[in-house]
C-alpha cells in the first residue's frame, strides 16, 4: 500500500538543496587533529551527500515527474524511483517518463515497480497476466519472470520488486494469493527459476519478504505484524531465499514484521541479527538489501520515517524504499546528518553504496556522477 503525502513540491525541492549543501564537521564538529590517517576513497568518488542519495528510492504523484524530482536526481540526492499505477498511462507515456528520469539522473537511476503478475501489476500492458499463485512449475515461473523483465525493461523499468518468496502453509496469509503454491522446496524451485528468468530478460529481480512473511495475517502497510514461529519453522521459510541467493538474485527485500525467535525487539528491516547475521552471514547474500515501504504502519508505529531509515541502514539495509512523496524531505537530511555525526554510520553508508553501485553496474546503468 502506498502512503499518501500532502507535502508541496516546493518544500521537497528546498529540502533537497538544504539537506545537500550543509557543511559541518562529522562526529560533533570536533577539531581535526594536525596529523590524521587518510580516509578510504569514497565509493565511486562520490561526496558524502551523494553517497547518502544513492541509498534512496523516491516516489511522486502523476504521469509526469514534477520538477523537484528532476532536481533531486540531478543533484545526486536520490538513486532511484518507484512507480505506481498512478504514474502509468500508456506505453509511450511510460517510456517518456522513465527516459526523463534517466536523463535527469545521468542514466544511473534505478526505476522500480511491483510487477508480481496477475492482479499485482503496476504496468497492465506488460507481462505477466498470470499471477504467481497460478505458476505451478519452475518453467512457468521462469517464463513469466523473463517476459515481465523484458517488457518492463523496454518501458524503462529496470527493477521488479518480485518474486514473492514467502511460503504459505496456512490459511489467512496476507500474501496467500500472491505466492507460489507448495511447500518450501516447491516454492524454492519456482523462485530460483524466476530469478534466472528475470536476469535473462535484463531485469533485476527482488526476492521478498525476508526472512519469510507467509505466516503474516495482514500487510505491514496496515499495522504491526508479529511472526511468532519457532526458529526451526523460520528455517524452513528461508529455503526459497537461499535458492534465490544461489540463483544470483540481485536484490532482497526485508520484511517489516517482528520475528521474536530471531530478534525479540526489532523488526526485520531494522535488525542486524536478521540482515547482517542471517542474510549476509548465513545465506552469504552479496547483493543489495532494500526495505519494504518505509512508511508502513508497522514502521511508523515505532518511529518517524527518518529515524526508521537510519535504523534500517545501520542494521544492514542498502536501499530505503519511500512510497510517500513527502518522505524524502524527512529521510535524506536525517541520514546525511547521521553520516556526518557518526564514523561507524558513515562506514555503513559507504558499504551500502558499494552494493548499490554493483547493482547499477549489473543492470547496465551508468555510474552516478
Amino acid at each position: 500500500m502506498r502512503a499518501g503525502s500532502g507535502v508541496a513540491a516546493a518544500a521537497l525541492a528546498a529540502a533537497a538543496v538544504t539537506g545537500c549543501s550543509g557543511s559541518g564537521a562529522p562526529d560533533g564538529g570536533a577539531t581535526a587533529p594536525r596529523h590524521r590517517a587518510a580516509r578510504p576513497a569514497a565509493p565511486g568518488g562520490l561526496s558524502l551527500r551523494r553517497q547518502v542519495g544513492q541509498l534512496l528510492i523516491l516516489s511522486f504523484h502523476g504521469t509526469t515527474a514534477p520538477a523537484y524530482v528532476g532536481d533531486i536526481l540531478r543533484d545526486g540526492a536520490a538513486g532511484g524511483a518507484i512507480l505506481f499505477r498512478e504514474n502509468v498511462a500508456s506505453p509511450g507515456q511510460l517510456r517518456s517518463l522513465t527516459g526523463g528520469l534517466q536523463r535527469a539522473g545521468g542514466r544511473s537511476v534505478l526505476v522500480a515497480a511491483d510487477q508480481e503478475g496477475g492482479t499485482v501489476r503496476v504496468v497492465d500492458f506488460a507481462a505477466s497476466a498470470i499471477g504467481q499463485a497460478e505458476q505451478r512449475t519452475p518453467a512457468a515461473a521462469g517464463a513469466a519472470a523473463r517476459a515481465a523483465a523484458r517488457d518492463l525493461r523496454g518501458d524503462g523499468i529496470n527493477v521488479n520488486l518480485a518474486p514473492v518468496a514467502d511460503v504459505v502453509d496456512a490459511p489467512g496469509s496476507a500474501v496467500g494469493g500472491r505466492a507460489y503454491p507448495g511447500g518450501p522446496a516447491a516454492v524454492a524451485a519456482r523462485v530460483a527459476a524466476a530469478v534466472r528468468g528475470a536476469s535473462a530478460g535484463r531485469g533485476g529481480a527482488t526476492a521478498k519478504h525476508f526472512p519469510g512473511f507467509g505466516a503474516g495475517d495482514q500487510n505491514t502497510d496496515r499495522g504491526p505484524v508479529t511472526i511468532a514461529r519457532s526458529a526451526d519453522a523460520l528455517r524452513s521459510d528461508l529455503v526459497p531465499f537461499r535458492a534465490a541467493v544461489d540463483a544470483g538474485v540481485p536484490l532482497v527485500m526485508a520484511s517489516h514484521a517482528l520475528y521474536p525467535a530471531l530478534d525479540p525487539g526489532r523488526i526485520a528491516s531494522q535488525s542486524p541479527a536478521v540482515l547482517r547475521g542471517l542474510l549476509r552471514g548465513e545465506l552469504r547474500f552479496r547483493g543489495a538489501i532494500v526495505t519494504d515501504s518505509i512508511e508502513a504502519r508497522a514502521v511508523i508505529r515505532r518511529s518517524d520515517v527518518g529515524t526508521a531509515a537510519v535504523r534500517s541502514v545501520a542494521a544492514g539495509a542498502d536501499l530505503v524504499l519511500m512510497t510517500g512523496p513527502g518522505s524524502f524531505r524527512l529521510v535524506f537530511p536525517r541520514l546525511l546528518a547521521e553520516a556526518r555525526r557518526s564514523v561507524s554510520f558513515r562506514a555503513r553508508v559507504s558499504d551500502a553504496v558499494e552494493h548499490v553501485l554493483a547493482l547499477k553496474r549489473r543492470l547496465g546503468l551508468h555510474p552516478p556522477g
